[in-house]
């Protein structure tokens, strides 16, 4: 059984079935087209949606949609989670965050925090300019920034520390 959130207010149940999806016990079959990319044409109940895939990460589980224009944020929670959460574990690794080190070589092209700032998971905290790419670096996980040890204009080698937290 999966736990989906969806804008952090919704809450469902899912149970994948041979005919489709189980939302809160009810058949979610959709028919679903893709049209491009991350952009999808869907029916249900005799309605048309263009749904379009904007973020993914799916080690954390985590999903950004845009269906008809409005954005909706999905979490998903399978059977582990759901024990690690009972638990009391489900947020043990995150705590553990104590360093942000460059993932590759650069240049830094601005910084979007300041010491003692909070941040929360996902925040931008800098941009690291690569191979001609602009890459934002964004916060692990919920901190607080202790220290930047790199200023706008500082070129990074990987694995370089860039912020304490």
């Amino acid at each position: 059984m999966l736990k989906i959130t969806v804008n952090d207010a919704i809450r469902m149940d899912a149970e994948k079935t041979a005919g489709g999806l189980l939302l809160n016990g009810e058949l979610f079959a959709p028919d679903i087209v893709r049209i491009h990319g991350n952009r999808f044409h869907v029916i249900h109940d005799n309605q048309s949606y263009e749904a379009e895939v904007v973020e993914a990460d799916p080690a954390a589980k985590s999903f950004t949609f845009k269906i008809n224009g409005t954005r909706y944020q999905v979490s998903v929670r399978d059977r582990f989670d759901q024990l690690l959460e009972q638990m009391g574990m489900a947020h043990g690794a995150a705590g553990q965050v104590k360093d942000l080190k460059a993932p590759m070589p650069g240049l830094i092209l601005s910084l979007a925090v300041t010491e003692g700032q909070e941040v929360k998971k996902g925040d931008p905290l800098l941009i690291l300019e690569a191979m001609k790419m602009e890459n934002v670096i964004k916060a692990p996980a919920d901190a607080t920034v202790k220290a930047i040890k790199v200023r706008k204009g500082d070129s990074v080698d990987k694995n370089q520390v860039l912020v304490l937290f």
